[in-house]
């Protein structure tokens, strides 16, 4: 591949989409809905609305009570296979084209459209019961009356909603009061971004100052948004007070608002309703749920249309042959009808029954326990999937940070050595409170080489004060909350921060002996060894961004007066800040290969005279109008320099069970794997690494960031050069490459042996799967587990949630639910192989038992002046496909190739199904090809060796077809199950029993002579002995591959 290969620029579709867009918005006009406008909203006056609103409920229903029949029939007779049978029995009603009773056409269309319509209301009522419960979440509302409880589905734009701990937000509001005491709360979003980092929320400065929520109501306030939109990220919004003297303006931004979807994670906080229902942030981000439609059924549906030709021109030859006499348009129709059973109308039946058989088993399976089929449409979906993408927490890891590593350069700690950690910790606190104040001021002034113990205790201590985590105190059933805060209770004590890494650093150094036990926004108090506090104020605080990747505090220790600047970072920024070294590149290395997460932690000392100076050009240059931000770093910035390098630390976000093995498996399986997350870079390469999603041996290309096309042309040239290395490409460099060069990109890409996206928005997962399916025409599979996955799950062939920590929306929204990752595996290997391989079986067979009748009726037809006579009438057609071969058939769902245990343990199995040879247009021509060779030679058979009655031929050929259809089920099973052995006996012994009814059509006496025995038996030896024969010499020279495993 040579190098700068000049890229030719996507040809704009989008035009199309913006006037097929725009097409959809006259429509919703024309229906009522305009298009949507900022909005003013009067706090706790919902009736002062200057627009109309649409109602706080949740939707997820395809149909409604109107529409769920005319759309359950809609999607059944758009496909060509259902429309032919309707026409078929419509045709009935004519009596020049009437071959036999209606009920022979009417009741199998009927039974098909019973259980469809079954199926579908079936589902539909699970998504109602679902949906109701999340609009029936009762919630507390403030009004002039007082508190009042009212439904999630009842709150209006502008109404005063109060939200306890731990409960989700009903609407999308503004932040107005909180109950903490800080006067902030932190959310969970993880429903909606799929972050776990939590978020900080400040509430409306004016209404937090309020005495109480009540006098919310009493003041004169309102509003201004802007239009509902699509961005979970950023709001514009104004808060004003028109009561007092003069007006009070505040501008809103993201941190003054509530989305709905999120959980609030500390205190009950008070919010004004400003968007409901579809226009939910939430909402904007989920696509509209689809009936998903299998490429099985697909291909199912593209044999019957080969069927219907082959059809018509047997039609069209039998008419050729009288000459055209006569009425032959007639003719044509009721040869048309005569042969109608080339197509098979059992066949839809037998595959949805064959569905639900699959769901059965799934569900039953005890290996993977809790799963659940919520879509029985598509369970062969999962034995072809060729693109698994993935989302990152809380699916392949468990989202719980573990602190495995301190490094500080001469010496490391792992987690077997964490004990002398605290035995450095504990030594120099007793010490330090043995040595007299004076000896104390001596010892710092003096400047010696530091001690191995001073060096890991000014380590922890950096580690303990520099991060934004705040302590909050519970009742525990014994002690309560006021009482836990005085004491510093530890049962009592849980961490909030708004990343988890800082939690598990936090909880590691008090597993250390230096406990952080409080915290304000001026203060913070440490805990030594001894029960000592240590004071500390929070001078300056430097929070993290995606931008600067470093964090930084500037603390006083209240009892030495000491000022100190702390910083933590990643390493690529900290190597520049930190004192010359010769060990922190390698080391950091190290540990990121081992797939941990790497902070760099640094301090550096400050006097009062270089903080006062610091100060106040910082001041300064938060006070300027023009470039604000770039002046206030640069402030930052002139402290950043030569800081005394501390430590490192390597936090791991521990995996899910098994995930690693079930990737490598899927990989062995031809399936590639990527992964789409709305975490950081880092975090998420280093879970690539470690959860093997990325081999050891493979190379890592990090995409850099692009904003431009120029910019985007050069990197895709740059990564083109590169062979087999894994991509890693953030959501901002995706949308300009997907914008520009979405072809090229998009090739590149597929070549990659795995690719991870980060800073992914929900409906950036949905336009990958979406282009993923366009551009390969491969099956896609989607698992996540948060509710910003549920626009993935829906966009793919096949949708998996994980139940986990992040609640069920995934789970509900998905076509399969699963407990954990691991279970996916099994899922794929041995139920999505199954499932296809079963399907494959069943639907060729049933065309075999359809084309070996019509070539029954071809060759009677052809003998007897190519009438257009039926050869079998009445219930022998009826029965034919039913109680006399239709267990046997179905028996075929219970048949499997390999033992699980074989398919799990050779995944390269599952790779040959990709091909889709298991039914393809070569094995259908091979079955069609036997249904001939069978239909004429029982037919001419029969009427070579037939008496002199005509009701002979039909004894002997329909005895012998019905022989002939149970010995080749025998010869098409490979494992054996008692249930096909019963099937077997049960339709011989129904096809004997009725003998004695069908007097009509089959002389009684006759079948009980020795000449109808041996005559039956030889028409059936000669119709399937050359194909077992066949079979034979097939697996002795020339085995299929699972063959090898199972012998």
């Amino acid at each position: 591949m040579t190098d700068n290969i000049p890229l030719q620029p996507v040809r704009q579709k989008k035009r199309m989409d913006s006037k097929h867009r725009s097409g959809c918005c006259e429509c919703l006009r024309c229906c009522g809905r305009r298009d949507p406008r900022p909005r003013t909203v009067w706090l706790g006056h919902p009736e002062k609305r200057d627009q109309r609103y649409p109602r706080n409920v949740i939707n997820n229903q395809k149909y409604n009570f109107f529409t769920f029949l005319p759309g359950v029939l809609f999607n059944q007779f758009k496909y060509f296979f259902n429309l032919y049978f309707l026409l078929l029995a419509c045709s009935q009603f004519v009596v020049e084209m009437r071959l036999g009773a209606l009920y022979t056409y009417w009741v199998p269309l009927g039974f098909v459209l019973a259980v469809t319509v079954i199926r579908e209301a079936a589902e539909e009522i699970r998504c109602y019961m679902r949906d109701k419960e999340v609009n029936s979440q009762i919630y507390s509302k403030l009004t002039g009356r007082g508190t009042v409880k009212v439904k999630s589905s009842n709150i209006q734009v502008g109404d005063l909603i109060i939200v306890e701990k731990n409960q989700r937000v009903p609407a999308d509001m503004i932040f107005l009061r909180t109950s903490e005491k800080n006067g902030s709360c932190f959310l969970r979003t993880d429903q909606l971004d799929g972050e776990t980092d939590w978020k900080l929320r400040l509430p409306v400065t004016c209404t937090q100052r309020l005495p109480t929520a009540s006098d919310l109501l009493q003041i004169r306030s309102y509003v201004y948004a802007e239009e509902p939109n699509i961005d979970i990220h950023n709001f514009v919004g104004t808060f004003t007070r028109e009561d007092s003297d003069p007006s009070v303006n505040e501008s809103l931004s993201i941190e003054n608002t509530l989305w709905a979807s999120t959980v609030i994670a500390s205190g009950t906080v008070v919010g004004v309703v400003l968007y409901t229902g579809r226009e939910l942030r939430s909402v904007m981000n989920t696509s509209n749920p689809r009936s998903k439609i299998g490429l099985f059924d697909l291909e199912v549906n593209c044999l019957t249309k080969i069927l219907f030709g082959a059809l018509v021109v047997v039609s069209l030859v039998m008419v050729a042959l009288q000459h055209f006499a006569g009425r032959w348009y007639l003719q044509i129709i009721r040869f048309l009808l005569l042969f109608s059973n080339i197509i098979p109308i059992s066949l839809r039946v037998n595959l949805d029954m064959g569905k639900i058989v699959y769901s059965w088993v799934i569900r039953r399976d005890s290996k993977i326990p809790g799963t659940v089929v919520r879509s029985s449409t598509i369970p062969e979906q999962l034995g072809r999937i060729s693109y698994l993408l993935t989302d990152k927490t809380g699916t392949l890891t468990q989202n719980e940070m573990v602190f495995k590593r301190l490094h500080l350069g001469t010496v490391a700690y792992g987690l077997d050595s964490m004990d002398e950690v605290q035995s450095h910790i504990f030594s120099i606190y007793t010490q330090q409170s043995q040595e007299p104040p004076a000896v104390k001021g001596l010892a710092l002034a003096t400047k010696v080489r530091k001690t191995m113990s001073s060096r890991v205790h000014e380590a922890v201590k950096a580690i303990a004060l520099c991060h934004n985590v705040t302590p909050v105190y519970e009742s525990n059933g014994v002690t309560d909350q006021a009482e836990a805060e005085r004491h510093y209770e530890d049962s009592c004590r849980v961490y909030q921060a708004s990343s988890p890494d800082e939690v598990a650093l936090v909880q590691w150094t008090e597993s250390v002996g230096l406990t952080l036990v409080g915290r304000d926004q001026s203060s913070m108090q440490l805990r030594t060894p001894g029960g000592h506090i240590l004071n500390f104020t929070i001078l300056q605080i430097f929070p993290f961004t995606y931008e600067s990747k470093r964090m930084g505090i500037i603390v006083r220790d209240e009892s030495t007066g000491e000022i100190t600047f702390y910083m933590k970072g990643a390493d690529v920024v900290m190597a520049g800040i930190v004192q010359y070294n010769d060990w922190l590149e390698e080391e950091c290395g190290n540990m990121a290969r081992e797939g941990l997460r790497v902070l760099v932690v640094a301090k550096k000392s400050l006097t009062e005279e270089q903080y006062q100076d610091f100060e106040a050009r910082y001041v300064q240059a938060k006070l300027s109008v023009h470039d604000r931000s770039l002046k206030v770093a640069t402030v930052i910035e002139s402290l950043e320099m030569e800081m005394e390098l501390l430590c490192l630390t390597g936090v791991e976000d521990q995996l899910q069970a098994d995930v690693q093995p079930t990737l490598e498996t899927l990989r062995n399986a031809g399936i590639k794997v990527w992964m789409l997350t709305g975490d950081k870079l880092e975090t998420a390469t280093c879970t690539a690494k470690n959860a093997h999603l990325v081999t050891r041996t493979q190379d890592i290309h990090i995409f850099r960031l692009v904003t431009n096309r120029g910019e985007a042309h050069l990197e895709l040239n740059a990564f083109r050069r590169k062979h087999d290395c894994a991509l890693v490409i953030s959501g901002d460099s995706l949308e300009v490459c997907l914008k520009y060069y979405e072809y090229e990109f998009m090739e590149l890409a597929c070549q990659c042996p795995a690719v991870v996206c980060c800073r992914c928005a929900p409906t950036q997962k949905a336009q990958i799967v979406r282009l993923l399916q366009e551009r390969t025409g491969k099956l896609t599979c989607a698992v996540g587990d948060g509710g910003n996955d549920v626009s993935m799950i829906q966009e793919a062939d096949c949708g998996v949630g994980v139940e986990g920590k992040e609640g069920k929306q995934a789970s509900l929204a998905a076509d399969f639910s699963i407990t954990q990752f691991k279970h996916l595996g099994r899922l794929l290997m041995v139920h999505g192989r199954n499932s296809y391989k079963r399907s494959a079986a069943l639907s060729q067979f049933v065309i075999h038992r359809s084309l070996c009748i019509s070539t029954m009726q071809a060759v009677f037809s052809s003998v007897f002046y190519f009438a257009s006579v039926p050869l079998y009438q009445g219930f022998l057609i009826i029965g034919y496909s039913t109680i006399y071969t239709m267990f046997p058939v179905f028996s075929l769902v219970l048949d499997k190739d390999v033992k699980s245990e074989v398919a799990m343990l050779y995944p390269e199995l599952y790779k040959d199904l990709l091909k889709g040879r298991p039914l393809s247009y070569k094995t259908f021509l091979i079955w069609v090809l036997i249904s001939i060779y069978q239909g004429s030679i029982i037919m001419y058979g029969a009427l070579l060796l037939f008496e002199s009655e005509f009701v002979h031929i039909v004894a002997i050929s329909f005895t012998s077809l019905i022989l002939t259809e149970l010995l080749m089920v025998a010869l098409t099973i490979q494992t054996w199950h008692w249930l096909m052995i019963v099937a077997e006996l049960l339709s011989l012994s129904c096809y004997i029993a009725s003998l004695v009814f069908l007097h009509e059509f089959i002389d009684v006496y006759f079948i009980a002579t020795l000449s109808f025995l041996w005559k039956v038996t030889v028409i059936t030896l000669v119709s399937c002995l050359p194909l077992y024969v066949l079979k034979y010499l097939r697996r002795r020279f020339s085995p299929p591959s699972y063959s090898k495993l199972t012998s």
